[in-house]
C-alpha cells in the first residue's frame, strides 16, 4: 500500500500542480496541514486538494485564516493570512474550519498530525525524531517545519514529507514523499517548478516580495 504524502502547500498552486503531476499512482493521498498561507492562490490550492480527495488535517495557518488570530506570526505570515481571508469564500473557510488537528487512518496504522503528536504548533525538527514519538501507529506523519526528513525504527516510521509550497531545507524544489507501511519504505521526492511565476504573482497580489524571493533559496 503506497501513500502519497504532502504538507505545507501554503497557497502555492504552481508547486502543488507540479507535485500532483509528478506523483505516481498511489493508493491514498494525505496532507499534513497548511493548505493556505503565504502565497497568492489559497482558494485554488484548497479546491485542488478537495478535488483530488486528499485526506487533510488543520495546520496553524489554516487555523489562523479561520479564526483571524495569529499571534507571533511575522509580517510575511500575517500578510498571507490576511490575503487568504480576503480571497476565500465563506464555504471554503468553513471547509478549513472543519479540518481536525489529527487523523488516524488505515485501522490505526497511520497517524497524521501537523507539528507534534502532543502539540500541533510545535516544530518537530529532524533532531527530535525518535521512536518515542510513535504510539500504536506504524507511521507517524508530521509537517510544519518545511524540512524533508524521515527515520525508520523497529517500532515504526516517523516522516516529514517537507513542504510543497515553501521548502526550508535549502532545496528550492517542491517536496513530497511516498510511504509504504506494508514494506516499511519511504521515498523522498523533489520536483522542479517555476518559482519565477510565483514571484511575479506574489508581487502582483501586493504580498511581501520576500515571500516569493525566498522560494529560490529554499528557506
Amino acid at each position: 500500500m503506497e501513500i502519497g504524502v504532502i504538507s505545507d502547500v501554503h497557497g502555492n498552486i504552481v508547486a502543488l500542480d507540479a507535485v500532483l503531476e509528478d506523483m505516481p499512482d498511489v493508493d491514498k493521498l494525505v496532507c499534513a496541514g497548511d493548505v493556505v498561507g503565504y502565497n497568492p492562490w489559497p482558494g485554488e490550492c484548497l479546491d485542488t486538494i478537495r478535488d483530488a480527495d486528499v485526506t487533510t488535517i488543520e495546520g496553524n495557518h489554516d487555523r489562523a485564516v479561520v479564526t483571524g488570530q495569529y499571534p507571533g506570526f511575522n509580517d510575511m505570515a500575517a500578510a498571507g493570512v490576511e490575503y487568504a481571508r480576503e480571497q476565500l469564500t465563506d464555504e471554503q473557510i468553513e471547509w478549513l474550519a472543519a479540518l481536525p488537528t489529527e487523523r488516524t487512518l488505515f485501522d490505526g496504522r497511520v497517524k497524521l498530525v501537523h507539528g507534534h503528536p502532543d502539540d500541533p504548533d510545535h516544530y518537530t525538527q529532524p533532531s527530535e525524531f525518535s521512536p518515542d514519538l510513535l504510539d500504536d501507529e506504524d507511521v507517524l506523519i508530521m509537517g510544519h517545519t518545511h524540512v524533508q526528513h524521515h527515520e525508520i525504527y523497529d517500532d515504526g516510521i516517523v516522516l516529514n514529507p517537507g513542504s510543497v509550497g515553501q521548502p526550508r531545507d535549502s532545496d528550492h524544489r517542491a517536496a513530497y514523499s511516498i510511504v509504504d507501511p506494508d514494506e516499511w519504505t519511504v521515498e523522498q521526492r523533489r520536483v522542479e517548478y517555476d518559482t519565477s511565476a510565483v514571484i511575479h504573482e506574489v508581487v502582483e497580489a501586493g504580498l511581501p516580495q520576500q515571500i516569493g524571493f525566498r522560494l529560490t533559496q529554499g528557506r
